[in-house]
């Protein structure tokens, strides 16, 4: 019987009938050692009829990836023949089933989510995974990333964990916390479990459980077994310390060869019943003895396996054991897991048994780490490498270890591990190739931490020591110094470009077209200071020819392609741009490649932001903004917040202008500026400026002006308005210097759009008498199909300059276009500013439109994009897989979308164009 949970039970109870009606759920079900965690599973799991899957996580000393994924997953893996082939492969995979390529937690938890979407079948699933804080990190993450995925599976997914943010950290989630019993339960309980306790004894097991259930099970039992004169008094010591106190009296009564096999049990995770036993008849012990364990209630068999009744139990066991005996169970258990597929916990235990330096239980380590690694188990691939390392005399071979373990860790996201790691093999070698690795991990530690300076310092030192013997490697590292650079400076960006061009390369290296392209994007003799007296412009690189070139040289870093990809948006070649970011995000979909994907989609939602494509970067933009925050990627979170907040901003949306910027100012770590804050600046500064604050819009758009961000994108993309603000607001000299600076600029990007954007600054800024000759050929350079929003704000201007010449005719006739682009455009703000300049004309104003046309406004961003994909015939498998969603997440957002478009059927939606094309 279940005391005192009532309400919890009411929680979970609305979960699952959530569930029952297809819509999914988690909960994370938290609390201290022996709250009733697991009995409170146990209590829901026996009264519901749902299909069922359950796992448990096992505290134990190695780390091996995934190992808690697949004893969950065993059951639904009959069904693994039903997913997308890349997902199947990466479970496949992950655990051992196949050699494939490695694939990120990420895409493994996709693989996740799927799977029990299949095993669920038609009916709700309910998904328990109990003392969750044991997990190994690579079945942590694949499981919270399916965690935060479920939407439509009728899935109810929960996790029990310790009170412990450290050992269990799935922020957002929503948690469920376990109190001590409340006295009159507590009470119950005890009668329940211990009727024959004397008051004086009643009173005391109340005052040493505090509530605490298993204390309330457990210590009448130890009672009971005391001696007079060793009573302990209530408080004396942590509650968790009394209970393995308790559990340590039981097992002591138990014989030496039952003894011996828990021991055995408690120094393994994997509860092999088979395995146990082969190692226990190093001792003399059988499977007969493991009854007394069981009648004692210390252990339960199920099948071929066994657990322990409490992870405490565990515990009292390993504290008990003397090490030689400890040392002892460690070498049977190695020589028990003897087949080739348990190497791995072979390894381990081989390396618990040794006392000292031993190469073979090293190198046994070294191979572990191997393989974890091609796995994506770079936790477990660290700590095996640094165990290798401490077994290791040799001290090449040790610092060799260490550096992989330093990598690994960095890796896995363990910033200040691999930066330990990193200083003690730096103690250890004067190899300057190793010494740049080791300062590459320490750098990648500063900067994900937010030390953008150090990191940039670092990466420097790094390719300085490797810039005669690895010029390669040290212009990889360069290009990884231009990320840090790109948050500290532009003097920083341009000493990087420097030290990159003086770099002696190899023609036919793969990294240098790329080198060569960021080297002539910014000239390192440039003179930004004072771009009036600039030489005739460079040749500009062109981004296309670029990644031909890279292609045919068999340069496949993605990485290194990436980042010309977003210098090739500072050079204005959007289309470009978008193009290759796009057939890149193609490329991530269909191998899993997760947690890559929000950078790519960042370029995708710049270019379409640049183009005023919308309602596309806002389908973009949100689908990354899930992806960052259900992988923890700060930095992606802080960036597309602010790319919301200027689709906002430009629309005149201030409430939720501010929210996202708010959001994205938010995303900062340590003293570094928030990856948002560019982005932001120029959307509260566009807001104003559309609502008629030129004042606040030209105080914000000219912090882009300055260090550490007016070599940004959008800093230079912002200049038009910060003119336009300026002189609004009755300040044109303050637009003076941005301007020259966006002239140079723009006479390099050689675009007709960059060119009327220049001719309508000037426009302006000139006199009455020679303004309309600017104005027309603003005009004129606009493309007809791209750019609607620049090209309409030009007439709007143009319109209010004719209003104020006395021409109402002619400004009738370009504020009407102008109003109807906006209109279209569902930019409210500018709408609003042009109906008011009619009006001004008098008897002009049109009312205010209606909002746009068409499906893109009538549907959500995930379901535009799923739309789109369903109009090109694609199932619903297939656009779970491109979407990492599940399939049944599909099929309900293709329901809700139908009523919408005024259709029934699928088959129906490639009869509408703007779902049938993309927009141009």
């Amino acid at each position: 019987m279940l005391y005192g949970r009532d309400s919890e039970l009411t929680t979970i109870e609305q979960l699952l009938a959530h569930a029952e009606k297809g819509r999914s759920g988690v909960l994370v079900v938290v609390g201290e050692p022996g709250i009733g965690k697991t009995a409170l599973l146990d209590h829901v799991i026996a009264g519901t009829s749902l299909r069922t899957i359950r796992g448990t996580g096992v505290e134990y000393e190695a780390e091996l990836p995934y190992a808690g994924l697949s004893l969950l997953l065993r059951p639904a893996l009959e069904y693994l023949d039903r997913l997308p082939d890349p997902q199947r492969q990466a479970l496949e995979a992950a655990f051992g089933l196949a050699v494939g390529e490695r694939s990120e937690p990420m895409f493994v938890g996709l693989a996740v989510l799927s799977l029990l979407s299949e095993y669920a079948g038609d009916g709700p699933l309910l998904c328990v995974v109990d003392d969750a804080q044991w997990l190994d990190r690579a079945s942590n993450d694949a499981l919270v990333f399916a965690a935060r995925r479920l939407y439509a599976e009728g899935i109810a997914l929960i996790f029990a964990a310790r009170d412990d943010r450290h050992a269990f950290s799935v922020p957002g989630l929503p948690e469920l916390r376990l109190s001590a019993l409340r006295a009159e339960h507590a009470s119950a309980l005890l009668a329940g479990q211990a009727g024959e306790l004397s008051a004086t004894a009643r009173y005391r097991v109340l005052a040493e459980a505090q509530g605490n259930p298993l204390a309330l099970i457990e210590l009448p039992v130890a009672l009971a077994g005391e001696r007079s004169g060793d009573t302990l008094r209530p408080g004396a010591l942590p509650l968790t310390s009394r209970l393995q106190i308790a559990f340590h009296g039981q097992v002591t009564r138990l014989d030496e060869r039952t003894g011996m096999l828990l021991l055995l049990a408690a120094s393994d995770d994997s509860g092999e019943l088979g395995i146990l036993l082969r190692a226990g008849a190093e001792f003399g012990a059988g499977p007969t003895d493991l009854a007394a364990a069981e009648e004692a209630s210390l252990i339960v068999v199920d099948d071929d396996r066994l657990r322990f009744r409490h992870p405490l139990i565990r515990a009292a066991v390993q504290q008990r054991a003397p090490i030689d005996r400890r040392l002892a169970a460690h070498r049977a258990l190695a020589a028990a897991f003897d087949a080739p597929d348990h190497a791995d916990r072979r390894a381990w235990h081989l390396a618990a048994a040794a006392t000292g330096v031993d190469e073979p239980a090293a190198a046994a380590l070294e191979s572990t780490g191997e393989r974890a690694r091609e796995r994506s188990g770079h936790l477990a691939a660290a700590l095996a490498y640094e165990k290798a390392a401490r077994l290791t005399e040799d001290v090449e071979a040790r610092t060799r270890r260490l550096v992989l373990a330093a990598e690994a860790a960095s890796e896995a996201g363990e910033l200040d591990r691999a930066r330990t790691f990193a200083e003690r093999a730096q103690a250890g070698t004067t190899d300057d190739a190793i010494r740049a690795r080791l300062l590459h991990v320490r750098a990648l530690s500063d900067f994900w931490q937010g030390a953008f300076a150090g990191a940039h310092e670092l990466l420097h030192r790094g390719a300085e020591l490797t810039a005669v013997t690895h010029p390669e490697r040290a212009a990889r590292t360069l290009l990884q110094a231009m990320h840090t650079a790109w948050y500290l400076g532009e003097e920083q960006v341009r000493s990087t470009v420097r030290a990159l061009h003086a770099l002696d390369l190899p023609a036919t290296a793969s990294v240098t077209p790329v080198a060569d392209f960021i080297i002539a994007a910014f000239p390192p003799n440039e003179d930004t200071e004072h771009p009036e007296s600039q030489r005739p412009d460079p040749e500009r690189p062109d981004l296309g020819d670029l990644v031909r070139v890279a292609h045919r040289t068999g340069n496949e870093e993605l990485r290194d392609l990436l980042l010309a990809c977003g210098v090739g948006l500072t050079l204005g070649q959007d289309v470009h741009a978008h193009d290759i970011a796009a057939m890149f995000a193609t490329e991530s979909r269909l191998h899993g490649g997760i947690g890559r994907l929000p950078t790519i989609l960042f370029f995708v939602a710049e270019a379409e932001v640049f183009e005023s494509r919308h309602t596309d970067a806002l389908a973009t933009a949100s689908e990354a903004l899930r992806i960052a925050q259900d992988s923890g990627q700060q930095q992606w979170i802080s960036q597309f917040e602010s790319v919301l907040a200027y689709l906002a901003g430009v629309s005149g949306d201030e409430e939720a202008a501010h929210r996202h910027a708010d959001a994205a100012l938010a995303g900062g770590v340590g003293s570094a500026m928030p990856a948002g804050a560019p982005w932001s600046a120029w959307a509260l500064g566009l807001l104003d400026l559309g609502l008629g604050r030129p004042e606040s819009a030209l105080n914000r758009l000219e912090r882009l002006t300055r260090e550490p961000m007016r070599h940004h994108i959008c800093a230079t993309r912002s200049i038009p308005d910060l003119v336009e603000a300026a002189v609004r607001f009755g300040a044109p000299e303050r637009a003076h210097e941005p301007l020259a600076r966006f002239e140079q600029w723009a006479r390099r990007a050689d675009q007709r759009w960059a060119d009327a954007l220049v001719l309508r600054c000037r426009a302006l800024l000139a006199d009455d008498d020679a303004a309309e000759e600017l104005w027309l050929a603003a005009l004129a350079r606009h493309e007809s199909e791209r750019r609607p929003l620049e090209r309409a704000r030009t007439g709007l201007l143009y319109g209010e300059w004719l209003r104020r010449m006395r021409r109402k005719t002619d400004a009738r006739d370009r504020l009407r276009i102008a109003l109807e682009e906006f209109d279209r455009l569902d930019v409210r703000s500018w709408a609003d500013r042009a109906r008011t300049e009619l009006g001004a004309i008098g008897g002009s104003a049109t009312p205010q439109g209606p909002r746009p046309a068409g499906v893109l406004a009538l549907l959500t961003p995930q379901e535009l994009q799923i739309t789109r994909l369903a109009a090109q015939g694609l199932s619903n498998r297939d656009i779970a897989a491109q979407l990492f969603l599940s399939p049944r997440t599909v099929g309900h957002h293709l329901y809700k979308a139908y009523p919408k478009l005024g259709i029934v059927s699928r088959t129906e939606l490639s009869a509408i164009p703007e779902l049938a094309g993309r927009p141009g």
